[in-house]
């Protein structure tokens, strides 16, 4: 089901319009002219919107211009009485979908709708690839000279060029995702795409959709086909953060899918082959949650080839003025001020507190003293911001 808007002035239109959507089940809001129109739009939701071209207060190219500022990647279908090819070619240029005339065709827009919806599925999945090759190249190094990141780093170099699933053991920001990243970048797979999804933040019912993708019509909002995140991943890397919170019937699924090397769409009943290497984090001790049967133990052994633990930063204090360092770096050049100093006795204030949000904890901290200290961060800014 899609949300749509229809701008017409004429109300017989409107009403023909809204008819032959909500007979195909979609949501449907009005607006009699083009102020009204943007209005409406400028409150988003919307995933395609029906827009006439002639009408009174504000012309519908007029409108059309306005909508592509707001936002370009919303499919936008004009609709004339009075339409000429030169016009059509102008709503073209100007960021229209597409161009129909009146009194419009039932099946014409039927399939414009299902191919402009079709496009923003396909925008969403580019915007999403596009944003894990941008994550991809961010800086992957673990910061920190302790026996414990030196370990990791010597078992990295071994295990990255293989093609073995990993699990990484550790607390909430301990800094799993960047043992996950520096994996890829040592593999052979480093120039294909890093998926990443946290089991945690995706509901339960949702899960399956989003690891497996859908086909149209296989739910109610299934207004497209999908592609699932093994599909995004393939050829890449796949990395289950938090997969101790994935519900026994996902891991029965991701089970089948790394045994046969296969999925199956939801709502769909072809197999697709894929080929991600998949790599697996959690803050849980999963022992513990085979033993209360909240984890499949097949699961865990098929996840488990190389166990990798990731130590609390409580247990590494020694790099934490490596930390600091990087962090203060990072946080100027972001908000465009001079690198701060920071004191000898600052920095073993900071090695004295508990740090039980690890790394990203410290970061925040940092990013604070940053702000809000003076020139140098002294022991009285790291007593004083610390632990606000």
């Amino acid at each position: 089901m899609a949300k749509i808007l229809i701008i017409d002035d004429e109300k017989a239109i409107r009403n023909a319009l809204r008819d032959i959507l909500e007979h195909e089940k979609h949501k449907v809001e009005e607006a009699e002219d083009g102020a009204a129109g943007l209005e409406k739009a400028r409150k988003g939701g919307f995933d395609v919107v029906l827009c006439d071209i002639k009408m009174p207060k504000m012309d519908g190219m007029e409108v059309l211009e306005k909508l592509m500022a707001q936002n370009d990647s919303l499919p936008v279908v004009m609709i004339s009485g009075h339409g000429t090819i030169d016009t059509a070619v102008e709503a073209i240029k100007k960021g229209a979908f597409d161009f129909i005339q009146k009194p419009p065709d039932l099946n014409r827009i039927l399939v414009t709708l299902r191919n402009a919806l079709e496009r923003g599925s396909l925008v969403q999945e580019t915007m999403h690839l596009r944003q894990t090759v941008q994550r991809g190249k961010a800086d992957t190094r673990m910061v920190g000279s302790s026996k414990a990141l030196e370990a990791i780093r010597e078992m990295v170099d071994k295990v990255g060029p293989s093609d073995a699933r990993v699990l990484i053991t550790g607390g909430n920001g301990a800094g799993k995702e960047g043992v996950a990243r520096m994996l890829h970048e040592k593999s052979s797979r480093k120039d294909g795409p890093f998926v990443e999804v946290n089991c945690a933040a995706i509901p339960g019912e949702l899960i399956e959709s989003e690891l497996f993708g859908h086909e149209k019509g296989a739910f109610t909002s299934a207004v497209a086909q999908r592609k699932g995140k093994f599909e995004l991943a393939d050829g890449g890397t796949l990395f289950l953060d938090e997969i101790g919170d994935m519900s026994l019937a996902a891991q029965a699924k991701v089970l089948r899918a790394l045994q046969e090397n296969r999925i199956t769409r939801v709502g769909g009943d072809k197999e697709i082959k894929v080929n991600p290497r998949v790599i697996a984090a959690t803050n849980k001790d999963l022992r513990k949650e085979i033993a209360a049967g909240r984890f499949r133990e097949d699961l865990f052994h098929r996840l488990s080839v190389i166990p990798i633990h990731v130590p609390d930063l409580k247990d590494r204090t020694e790099d934490i003025p490596e930390l600091v360092g990087h962090f203060i770096t990072q946080v100027c050049g972001e908000q465009g001020v001079a690198v701060k100093k920071i004191s000898a006795k600052a920095l073993k204030e900071l090695q004295k507190l508990p740090w039980t949000g690890n790394v990203r904890e410290l970061r925040n901290v940092v990013e604070r003293l940053v702000i809000l200290a003076g020139g140098e961060i002294d022991e009285a800014d790291v007593r004083r911001y610390a632990a606000a």
